[in-house]
């Protein structure tokens, strides 16, 4: 069974970094897409960054190009997101991803599994 495990979420002043982990098993990862989304109350649940394990281009939403890096530790077969210069904008609950035999793919219908979320608050 597969499962996403997230962690590094919390406060943060507005300019400030956080770094989110997404720890995954259950499955061979290494041809598998993994994916950054991030959902605000009230808004549809989007897209921030996503890559596929075995390499290739990364995407990243065009609201965080600059400021997140998305990376990954195939040994570990954990995925992070480092987040930097953070806005006010941008608290939400973020998630990860996974879906398999696809290419990077940017819509949350395409995953297949979802970890629990890990809350971002950023204080002005």
């Amino acid at each position: 069974q597969v499962q996403l495990v997230e962690s590094g979420g919390g406060l943060v002043q507005a300019g400030g970094s956080l770094r989110l982990s997404c720890a995954a098993s259950g499955h061979t990862f290494s041809s598998s897409t993994m994916g950054w989304f991030r959902q605000a109350p009230g808004k549809e649940r989007e897209i921030v960054s996503a890559n596929r394990l075995s390499g290739g281009a990364t995407y990243y939403a065009d609201s965080v190009k600059g400021r997140f890096t998305m990376s990954r530790d195939n040994a570990k077969n954990t995925v992070y997101l480092q987040m930097n210069n953070l806005q006010p904008s941008e608290p939400a609950v973020y998630y990860c991803a996974a879906a398999f035999d696809v290419g990077v793919v940017v819509t949350a219908t395409d995953y297949d599994y979802w970890g629990q979320g890990t809350q971002v608050t950023v204080s002005s």
